[in-house]
């Protein structure tokens, strides 16, 4: 193609365009984005809120997409940044870029075949509703409600895609009228092959220069045989410190009575009843182990449950051979059912055995952890797990592309290294070792830059290397927040907030006039910090699981003396700059709890190997999760507030520094009427500007 505008000339056009002005740490990410991409080489990217990094990574990925030709993979954790990328920033993006470029870019979504809704399976929606659940009558009245909506739906829809359904759906339902990759019978044999939604998704992705996806497609797409996404030399990773618990949760495998007795019954229709019932069977006994196995972490399996597990194993087995294989001359029904039924045999037949083999190696060695949970209203079920992901991303996401990682919050304990070390990355490129590589005296692709003094033990053959560069944010974040910790409140206890506790909250939003948003460790304490507020005080007190947690957040963002109150979802997922937000209080530093049985293997491997497992597994959980709830209070160069960590072992403790280190430099005090008096000056100086308004 001709010689395109370089970057910087992109970007400034695309700013204009947009009405933003230039920024510095803007410019310097999008540079460093390009550079990498020229060089073939792996990049890692803090960038503050507030810079911008959507633009500083879309521009680079376009420019180089129509330079060669090719198609560039953006992937994102959550659904709302993935829809602002494909409803609002590339459409923008690319109008303001096409009067420079030969045409104007192109782009589109794609997301997992279960987001699309099936019209061959709509049609035995009704047939299969028996096989979802045991219901209570209300519950099949409301799941035959929501079929049927979705039947009338079908008939309007262009995209089939749950996420333009409005409102939604039940998970339950919509697993009536959906399937996964495995369970798709292909459009070259099915009834609706020429009408399916997701193969139209598909197909959208072919010669786009932008294909817009998420981090558990990403990782579906690495561990399947055949590749989901289109050919890409280069792909952009936003929110990546989400990219390993995505990862880790598409190869976690489950196995429940439920889901072999599914698996049965889909089998039942296409074998002899004999085979299909001994499957049956086991899931009753399968069942019955499970109510007796303890909850949390096995690290040994009793015979009984082994013997309960292999028995699925061999059962689904023999199930699939009298099924035989998916492909054939079948009628599109007869297709449908057995790909339907060898999915659910294949997924109980592979989590029996991925459960059973966890337990050959030594307890030092194992690989994989194996835990059980229960709740009121799920039955028992067995989880397998990696404990880490880096291997799989080192093979399959670094190994023959060039990567670019970005968020708000990379850099924990003042390093990239933690999470460098969890996407299996080897040691950061040095500027030096860059120089040689540039001049020829190293291979300078992705995955080798050697560095010839480098025999530590996280060095093994293959790893990938990369350059880490922290653009900054545009905040003063020392003159717009104060970070406040309550040394003089006692540590938090296990038996819910102490009065102290509830004494401190009451005073702060007392100063703040409201205008609070609690992040909780847990929801029984959420929910027992609104309770107590409610009696004291007059604001109203939002407590997630009361309304929508989208509609929590509007009602806070506009009741500007509300305060909300909520657990993980909202440490993550609240954008509401202005005056509505100027105190943001944490309980208790968020360690993982003491007993999750993924982060307690992990603590103790790492352990077992000679590593610090708390520092390595608890402490980087916590400062990760600390870095993205204290970051809920500046989301504009406007805002100004506190934030409160009532855990006075954040300044205490020894590790107290690592995890200061990984929160942005606010201006710090211990001294409660500091906070306060700061909190007050705020709230009276907001009161003209509301009363204005």
């Amino acid at each position: 193609m001709a010689d395109l505008p370089d970057v910087p000339t992109l970007l400034d056009a695309a700013v204009n365009a947009l009405g933003g002005s230039r920024r510095e740490g803007q410019t310097t990410m999008a540079d460093a984005v390009a550079e990498a991409v020229d060089r073939r080489e792996h990049l890692v990217v803090q960038a503050g809120t507030g810079t911008g990094k959507s633009l500083a990574y879309l521009v680079p990925a376009v420019r180089h997409a129509m330079a060669k030709e090719t198609t560039v993979v953006i992937s994102t954790a959550t659904i709302a940044l993935q829809n602002q990328l494909i409803d609002r920033d590339l459409p923008r993006l690319a109008a303001a870029l096409a009067p420079l470029l030969p045409r104007e870019p192109t782009f589109a979504v794609l997301k997992g075949r279960r987001n699309y809704l099936c019209r061959n399976r709509l049609q035995t929606a009704d047939e299969e509703a028996e096989d979802a659940e045991l219901f209570d009558p209300r519950q099949l009245s409301s799941l035959g409600r929501q079929v049927a909506r979705l039947h009338e739906w079908a008939d309007e829809t262009v995209t089939g895609d749950r996420d333009e359904l409005v409102p939604g759906v039940s998970d339950l339902a919509w697993r009536q009228v959906s399937v996964g990759g495995n369970e798709c019978v292909g459009a070259r044999v099915c009834a609706f092959g020429q009408e399916c939604f997701a193969e139209f998704a598909r197909e959208a992705t072919q010669g786009v220069d932008v294909v817009v996806t998420n981090h558990a497609m990403l990782a579906i797409d690495m561990t399947q045989g055949h590749h989901i996404l289109p050919e890409h030399d280069t792909i952009m990773i936003d929110e990546a410190h989400e990219l390993v618990d995505r990862a880790t949760s598409v190869a976690t495998e489950n196995l429940t009575e439920r889901a072999v007795s599914t698996a049965a019954k889909r089998a039942g229709r296409l074998v002899e009843p004999g085979i299909s019932e001994r499957l049956a069977e086991c899931a009753d006994g399968l069942g019955l182990m499970l109510a007796d196995a303890p909850d949390g972490r096995l690290d040994q399996i009793d015979d009984g449950l082994a013997g309960a597990v292999a028995a699925v194993r061999d059962a689904a087995a023999a199930c699939v051979n009298a099924v035989g294989p998916s492909s054939g001359e079948f009628d599109p029904d007869t297709a449908s059912d057995r790909r339907l039924a060898l999915a659910a045999l294949g997924e109980v037949h592979d989590a029996a055995v991925s459960v059973l083999e966890s337990y050959a190696p030594p307890l030092r060695d194992r690989t994989e952890v194996v835990w059980l949970t229960r709740g009121p209203s799920r039955p028992p079920s067995l989880h397998v797990a990696p404990l880490g992901v880096g291997g799989l991303l080192r093979e399959k996401l670094f190994g023959d592309r060039t990567v670019v990682l970005t968020s708000a919050t990379l850099t924990l304990g003042g390093s990239f290294t933690s999470l460098a070390r969890q996407w299996g990355l080897g040691r950061e490129v040095t500027e030096e070792a860059a120089e040689r590589a540039a001049a020829g005296k190293t291979d300078p692709g992705p995955d080798q830059v050697p560095d010839p003094d480098d025999d530590g033990p996280h060095r093994a053959a293959g790893e990938p290397r990369w350059r880490g560069l922290d653009v900054g944010s545009p905040f003063d974040h020392g003159r717009s927040g104060i970070l406040y910790v309550a040394t003089h409140l006692p540590p938090p206890g296990r038996d819910g907030l102490a009065d102290a506790y509830l004494d401190e909250i009451t005073e702060l939003i007392e100063a703040a006039d409201g205008r609070a948003l609690g992040l909780f460790s847990s929801m029984r304490a959420a929910q027992q910090a609104a309770e107590a507020l409610r009696e004291r005080l007059d604001h109203p007190i939002l407590c997630q699981g009361d309304d929508s947690t989208g509609q929590l957040v509007r009602r806070f963002a506009e009741e500007e003396r509300s305060c909300l109150f909520g657990t993980l979802s909202l440490w993550q997922g609240v954008d509401v700059p202005g005056s509505s937000l100027q105190l943001v209080i944490v309980d208790r530093i968020p360690f993982p709890r003491p007993d999750d049985p993924l982060a307690s293997a992990r603590q103790r491997a790492v352990a077992a190997h000679g590593g610090n497992g708390f520092l390595s597994v608890a402490a980087t959980h916590a400062a990760l999760l600390l870095a993205q709830g204290t970051g809920r209070l500046l989301r504009s160069t406007d805002d100004r507030g506190v934030i409160a960590v009532l855990d006075p072992r954040l300044a205490t403790a020894r590790y107290g520094g690592f995890l200061r280190a990984s929160l942005p430099p606010y201006w710090g005090t211990t001294d409660p009427t500091v906070a306060r008096a700061a909190l007050r000056r705020l709230s009276e100086r907001t009161e003209p500007a509301a009363a204005s308004g």
